[in-house]
This record gives C-alpha cells, sequence and structure tokens, in this order.
C-alpha cells in the first residue's frame, strides 16, 4: 500500500478506515471500499448482517466506523441499512448521534393487522345453574 492508502480518515478504539477500506484493528478483519455497499437479493445491506455473526465486534463501534465510511466513499444510505442493522443486531444501545440510532424490530416488522374479537354469548353450563339455584 502506498502511504495515501495506509493514511486513516477515520478511525474509533476497533476500526480504522483508510481509502482502501475499513480494518478492525484487532483482528485485522478488512472490508475492502469496493464491497462496503454490498446487498443480499432482499435489499439488505451484507456487511452489517455479516458482522453481527462475530462476537467479537461491537456493534456500536463498527456501525460507527461503516457510517463513517459511507459518509467518506460517497456511498448514499437507505432504508436497508436500519433494517439490516436492526436485524442483525436487534434493539441495542449504540453511542451514536440521535439520528444515527438504531430502530426497533417494531419499526422494521409491522405486523398484520389483527381482526375484532368477536364475542359470542354461549349458554350457562347446566353446572353453573345448579351451583348458583337454579
Amino acid at each position: 500500500m502506498s502511504d495515501v492508502a495506509d493514511a486513516e480518515l477515520f478511525g474509533n478504539d476497533d476500526w480504522s478506515v483508510n481509502a482502501d477500506g475499513l480494518e478492525h484493528r484487532g483482528t485485522g478483519y478488512f472490508i475492502s471500499r469496493d464491497a462496503v455497499a454490498a446487498r443480499r437479493a432482499e435489499g439488505l445491506w451484507d456487511w452489517p448482517l455479516q458482522m453481527a455473526e462475530k462476537s467479537w465486534c461491537r456493534p456500536s463501534l463498527f456501525r460507527e466506523a461503516f457510517l463513517g465510511a459511507l459518509e467518506l466513499f460517497g456511498i448514499a444510505r437507505d432504508a436497508g441499512l436500519n433494517r439490516s442493522f436492526a436485524l442483525g443486531y436487534g434493539i441495542r444501545a449504540v453511542e451514536a448521534r440521535a439520528s444515527d440510532t438504531f430502530v426497533t424490530l417494531a419499526d422494521v416488522l409491522k405486523p398484520r393487522a389483527l381482526p375484532e374479537t368477536v364475542r359470542v354469548a354461549a349458554p350457562r353450563p347446566a353446572r353453573a345453574l345448579v351451583a348458583a339455584g337454579g
């Protein structure tokens, strides 16, 4: 790599972002710049889902570095990004600006409308009538 490629553009305790991509400081795990915007067939972003499987990956620090990389690389965010983080990590507190916090699963997954409860008058059992003196 050249000195320009080695220059850190963004960093936190776990991740370093340079012109070539993101690198985890502790493990050396690398996500190339060309692969950052990878999506799955259903439109979910690949990396938030993949990194959620890694026990060594702290969600708040990965999210911070990933969002920083998107901004630095000029990659636009979309609704699929929030869905990807929510589905990958669930509801976890993050150290981020309010607009960048995780969404709740309830905001991502909308339940079907439930049918109205229909109450049907049922005859009282004979045993209840006898106990009541009937």
